[in-house]
Formats: structure tokens, C-alpha cells, sequence
């Protein structure tokens, strides 16, 4: 049994077993218990469906989540691959084809859950921040609405390395653990903003942009309007980014904060320029 050192929620320990390779998470206090059946009947309900996620390990009994010293815990499948630090346009293709194969595979999924960080949350954490102005632009971006758009059970978390890949073939999508009732196009827009561009958040990628965007629609084309809410919906992408990692800057040791402003500039971008992305 070897410990992982990645990740902020929860523990997790690479088991080397004599059946095999398996993945050990034990749930800390960031994640709420009650939503664990949730999540873990997901990952089985897509793994049947040949989505690339890891599927869960029942006990002979049926149990998925079991108990360990008090907290919950989970065993799960252990998929081989490896996150990309500097994607290329082909593995931005496949994750954005396999991102539209989740959509599609979760279209008969019966749960639903609510948004982690609905726009009261974050509204909250940029009005604490003393920005006048950003907070103005966060109730401007959270104020606008768009036409019903298609709607499922969404990752809403899908940054690289949450993407496990061998070459330019994706062999995992893994932490559905701020999965939740959304739309498509805004999840969409999630991978949209942590693919294309580089980490401080100032210098876009339009050709990764474009394969993610291409992979995507290799699988489930995007309608009218999706098209034209996608910078709307990317703008909140940014505000809840941003917002989480403010919050974070006070609650996490130093080596584990990442810098808010990274996606306020990725925001501005959207607000200015996101109009192009279809032209």
C-alpha cells in the first residue's frame, strides 16, 4: 500500500494487491457523507456504460462505501495513465470527445444533486474580498440568464489532472467529486478554461481551445444556443474558480493554494474575447 500525495479533499493509498491494482479513498471532512452514494453509483452506472471511470468495488455483500476507524471509505478501480502538464491538441480532442461521451452516458442516470457553489456562495466570497469592482462584474455574470439549454448529471471539474491518458488515447476521468445537475455547455466551458490556457491565466491557447471544442462536438454537437451563452457560461466558469480559490487562500497550508487571480484574468478574457470562439 503506497499513499498519494495528490489531491486536497481526501486520502487517498495505491493498493498493490494479488488480484490486481486498486485505489483506496478514505473521505475526509471536505466531502459531505451524505452525497457519497451519489457519487459512487455514478462511477458504476458510467463504468457500465464503457465510459472511461473508475468502477467501484462492492464487498460480497453489494456495499460499495464502507467504514474505516469512523470516516467513510471506498475502494475503487485503478486506471493506468497518466494526467497531461502540457496538453497537446490531440489529447485536448480526446478529453473534450470523451467529456460528450460522459454527458451521453449519464443521460439515464436516475440521481440529481444541487451545485457545490451556487451563485449566493460565491457572491458571498467576492463581496468579502473588498473588490467593488469585481463584485460588480460577479453580480453582472451571475444576473444574466440564457435559454434553457441541455441539461444532465455534469463533472464540472474536469482541469488535466483529472484526466488520466496514455499517448493521446484518455484511459480515466477521475474525481467526480464536485459532480452535480448542470448543463453540458457549461461543463463544457470548465475544460474550456483549465485546458486553454497556461497557469497564470494570462496567455490563451487557441489551438488547444479549438480541439477541445472539436472533440466535443466529435460526439454531441452543440446547438445555437449553447453557442451563444457558451462566454456567459465560461465567465461563470472563471467566478467559480476564482471564488473557491479565495476561499482556499485562508483554509489550506501555503503549498496547497493556487493563485485566484489566475482565473479572474482567464474571466476578463471570456468577457472581451469570448464572442470569437464560434465565429
Amino acid at each position: 500500500m503506497k499513499g498519494i500525495a495528490d489531491g486536497i479533499s481526501n486520502s487517498n493509498w495505491l493498493l498493490h494487491t494479488g488480484s490486481g491494482l486498486y485505489i483506496l479513498t478514505v473521505y475526509e471532512e471536505r466531502t459531505r457523507a451524505e452525497d457519497l452514494p451519489f457519487f459512487l453509483s455514478l462511477l458504476d452506472h458510467l463504468a457500465e456504460r464503457d465510459c472511461p471511470v473508475p468502477a467501484t468495488i462492492h464487498d460480497r455483500t453489494g456495499v460499495a462505501l464502507r467504514t474505516l476507524r469512523g470516516k467513510p471509505a471506498a475502494l475503487i478501480e485503478y486506471l493506468p495513465g497518466v494526467s497531461p502538464t502540457v496538453p497537446s491538441t490531440a489529447q485536448a480532442f480526446a478529453a473534450g470527445a470523451a467529456l460528450a461521451g460522459m454527458h451521453e452516458g449519464a443521460q439515464d442516470f436516475p440521481g440529481a444533486r444541487e451545485p457545490d457553489w451556487p451563485a449566493e456562495r460565491m457572491l458571498a466570497i467576492v463581496d468579502a474580498s473588498g473588490s467593488a469592482d469585481l463584485a460588480t462584474k460577479a453580480r453582472a455574470v451571475c444576473k444574466q440568464s440564457a435559454p434553457a439549454l441541455p441539461y444532465g448529471i455534469i463533472h464540472s471539474d474536469l482541469f488535466p489532472d483529472n484526466v488520466l491518458m496514455d499517448g493521446e488515447r484518455v484511459t480515466g476521468i477521475i474525481d467526480f467529486y464536485f459532480a452535480h445537475s448542470g448543463e453540458f455547455a457549461y461543463d463544457l466551458a470548465v475544460a474550456h478554461a483549465a485546458w486553454s490556457f497556461k497557469s497564470d491565466g494570462a496567455h490563451y491557447d487557441p489551438a488547444i481551445g479549438s480541439a477541445l471544442i472539436e472533440g466535443y462536438e466529435s460526439r454531441r454537437t452543440l446547438d445555437r444556443n449553447e453557442r451563444a451563452a457558451f462566454p456567459l457560461l465560461a465567465q461563470r466558469a472563471c467566478l467559480r474558480f476564482y471564488a473557491s480559490r479565495l476561499e482556499e487562500w485562508t483554509t489550506l497550508p501555503e503549498h496547497q493554494r493556487k493563485d485566484p487571480g489566475a482565473f479572474e484574468r482567464r474571466w476578463d478574457f471570456y468577457e472581451t474575447q469570448g464572442h470569437a470562439l464560434f465565429a
